[in-house]
């Protein structure tokens, strides 16, 4: 009992020595508490037959018949495949064009080009997905599209992309690597800047190239920098970019084989069908099994490289 007093008597010492950076933590303390933990028991709207007159907890229990539905509908297997698939894409390509493209600044020795390079690369970041959405109609729309009319103006004939299913992977990861490049350059950049410079100085007096200095000293130091990315990643590896998806495909039918995905789906439940059980299957589904696949990566990371796991 004395053990139990003495170590709250710690914490309230802690709590007003620091009372500012507490106070700082507040706010994302709050968010989290009303956003994240207080709407979990509204996932048991994924196990009942929801009625908006009788509520979340006056609703038919019905057990896993919403997550049967969907598996033996198919849809379950096709929108994981595709939201896991093209997290994975934007997870590794992406993070790979950012060290790329980190590094290629941080080699730069003009002072203003290096800004200007870093503020073009780091613009689009900020951009509307809804403002792409009509860029990416204006370009690629079969009557009056920018690629179509440069097609017919030299002779050559039209391409019907939004019937063509296929092509639209393509161009979902060239439009999400152009919009993320920027803030991930941001992190590795700031990971390359934290280099300590006499080490660069040292290697370039023992006669290492540009080459040997990023492989044997940037990509090693930039390695906790990457799994740790890696591991946030993998947590969201479920949750796709809705609203990159939403505005380039919007209601089109057609391409869903190749391009729906978790959230476009329960925005289609919600919205059009006004199932909210099944959204909400759905959303646990996508929830458990991002967590399942963190604690599996995290676990393997902690065996091969023990500093660098989350816990």
């Amino acid at each position: 009992m004395a053990r139990f007093v003495q170590s709250g008597g710690n914490v309230v010492r802690e709590l007003v020595k620091n009372k500012v950076l507490y106070l700082m933590l507040l706010p994302v303390i709050v968010y989290f508490a009303v956003f994240h933990y207080a709407v979990m028991p509204g996932a048991y709207v994924a196990f009942v037959d929801y009625k908006l007159n009788k509520g979340i907890f006056g609703s038919d229990f019905i057990g896993l018949k919403n997550f049967e539905f969907l598996i033996q509908n198919g849809d379950l297997w096709n929108i994981t495949k595709n939201t896991l698939l093209y997290n994975l894409v934007f997870l590794a390509l992406g993070n790979i064009i950012q060290i790329v493209f980190a590094i290629m600044l941080s080699e730069i020795a003009g002072k203003w080009f290096k800004k200007i390079s870093q503020s073009v690369i780091l613009l689009p970041n900020f951009i509307s997905m809804v403002i792409v959405g009509v860029f990416a109609y204006n370009l690629f729309n079969f009557n009056s599209g920018f690629i179509n009319t440069m097609l017919t103006s030299t002779g050559l004939d039209k391409i019907e992309f939004y019937s063509d299913a296929g092509i639209w992977k393509y161009i979902i990861v060239a439009f999400k690597i152009w919009a993320s490049t920027g803030y991930g350059m941001i992190v590795y950049l700031a990971a390359i800047t934290g280099i300590n410079h006499d080490l660069y100085e040292a290697a370039y007096m023992d006669g290492a190239t540009t080459w040997q200095r990023i492989r044997y000293m940037t990509l090693p130091i930039l390695k906790p920098t990457f799994i740790l990315l890696l591991l946030f990643g993998m947590g969201g590896i479920l949750k796709g970019s809705f609203d990159l998806f939403y505005n380039l495909i919007g209601t089109n039918s057609v391409l869903y084989p190749q391009t729906d995905i978790i959230d476009t789906y329960v925005f289609r439940s919600l919205v059009g069908q006004f199932n909210f059980s099944m959204g909400a299957a759905v959303g646990f589904y996508q929830s458990l099994f991002g967590l399942v696949l963190v604690l599996v990566v995290n676990f393997i990371v902690r065996k091969v490289e023990p500093d660098s796991a989350l816990f």
